[in-house]
């Protein structure tokens, strides 16, 4: 079929949720090459959103697929457990930089993985409040939508948010945010809204995603350490959109790390 037979399917049957600007379809792609329905050749910039670091359909990749096809599609690992799945939690323990012994649950997406990170957060501490960022992005579910520092286009028209989400300045120098004004702001934070014996986590990017891409100085890092541990705070660093940055930091895309070196 042709683009504009496919986008005028997609009018019809597509929910506008899940809307795309594009109105060209993918048709097959190599490499960093993709062909759309109507045979015209581009170069793929988006990689699915950074997910293709090593570009389309390479070879070890459609032979490993090929060769988990020949034995098992899909049972669901909390149904019945698979190889797979245990050998690849293995290796994700081995490379997250946590303390001590890594476990990890695999999830469809950083949305629930920051979910499921608040949950096991509120559930280990007994606590209710998590502190975020400003510029902060965590996902388009309802509880993450309220973590993200910007309410356009995410809580528009959605109403009242979750509550027991508080904020706290980001580190931007070129916004006029020092690391110094920043830990001052999350100490403020902390005093005037979320003691720190009423909050489950703290919550940060290391390198802001929507927020403009700003990366927070290790030291800032290492402070927030500090206030979690002196606390019993748990503090979960979002990666997502770090992971996506490149192939040395694609592993711990959906692992939501807790406590953190």
């Amino acid at each position: 079929m042709s683009n504009k037979e496919l986008q005028a399917l997609k009018e019809r049957y597509v929910a506008a949720g899940a809307a795309s600007p594009n109105e060209q379809f993918a048709d097959h792609a190599t490499n960093a090459e993709l062909w759309d329905a109507d045979g015209k050749r581009m170069i793929d910039f988006a990689g699915g959103i950074g997910v293709l670091n090593i570009g389309h359909r390479h070879p070890k990749v459609v032979e490993a697929v090929k060769a988990q096809l020949d034995k098992l599609m899909h049972t669901c690992q909390t149904v019945m457990p698979y190889e797979g799945y245990v050998k690849l939690a293995e290796k994700l323990s081995g490379v997250v930089p946590v303390r001590g012994h890594a476990k990890v649950m695999l999830a469809n997406s950083g949305a629930e993985a920051l979910e499921n990170a608040i949950k096991v957060a509120r559930a280990a501490t007994g606590r209710s409040n998590i502190i975020c960022f400003d510029g902060g992005y965590h996902g388009r579910t309802f509880y993450t939508m309220a973590m993200n520092g910007k309410a356009a286009p995410y809580q528009t028209d959605f109403g009242p948010m979750p509550g027991t989400v508080f904020r706290a300045p980001y580190p931007v120098p070129y916004h006029g945010v020092s690391e110094d004004e920043a830990l001052r702001g999350l100490k403020m934070t902390m005093k005037a809204d979320s003691p720190g014996k009423d909050t489950a986590a703290i919550v940060i990017e290391p390198v802001l995603g929507e927020g403009g891409f700003y990366a927070a100085p290790t030291s800032f890092l290492k402070e927030i350490r500090k206030i979690c541990d002196e606390h019993g705070i748990l503090m979960i660093v979002d990666e997502v959109r770090v992971a996506l940055a490149g192939p040395a930091r694609c592993l711990p895309l959906s692992t939501a790390a807790l406590n953190p070196t």
